[in-house]
């Protein structure tokens, strides 16, 4: 039975929210796992707290709501501190490592990406480091392929924009490769 509960969280702006869009859309059209999608924001319009959830499964989902996250992925420090402490023992922790502190748990996996710095001096656009930390996740899970993402991101994302959030995708992957 394959099924993961993953929480991508951060502060409004970091684009954690349409990570976890995308990746919802690329199990469920292009690897045709039941997927359930559902996120939150603060009151801020920037700048407060945000979060995806996205269960992944070969089976019928039942209960939507993710209690104890196989797998985050955080880009703010009070992300990391609020999920950490419900994460399985096991789980897969990606953190954004210019941001945030690495988990204090010793039972999880940790994955630190310097996602902001990869997006500014590889990229020249920080906007798509959201990207970056979703590329290094699916390389290291291996949840959904590359092109399930790559043909998400054709889905969703304004052609002037598709093929900078593609590369940035391309570099989280790269990095995870190379790295863990």
């Amino acid at each position: 039975m394959v099924r993961y509960e993953i929480i991508m969280a951060g502060r409004g702006g970091q684009g954690m929210v349409l990570a976890g869009i995308i990746l919802a859309r690329a199990a469920a059209l292009y690897c045709g796992y039941e997927v359930v999608q559902t996120q939150s924001y603060g009151a801020e319009a920037r700048g407060g707290p945000s979060r995806s959830e996205v269960i992944i499964s070969d089976e019928e989902i039942l209960y939507t709501n993710v209690l104890n996250p196989d797998i985050l992925v955080v880009m703010s420090q009070d992300a990391l501190e609020k999920y950490e402490k419900i994460a399985k023992s096991g789980a897969l922790i990606f953190f954004e490592s210019r941001l945030v502190s690495p988990p204090t748990r010793i039972d999880v996996k940790k994955y630190g990406i310097p996602a902001y710095d990869i997006a500014e001096k590889e990229i020249g656009v920080l906007l798509v480091a959201n990207m970056i930390m979703l590329g290094a996740m699916i390389a290291v899970t291996n949840i959904v392929s590359k092109e399930a993402v790559i043909a998400a991101i054709t889905d969703m994302i304004s052609e002037k924009h598709r093929e900078i959030n593609i590369v940035a995708l391309e570099r989280g992957i790269d990095y995870a490769k190379r790295y863990f």
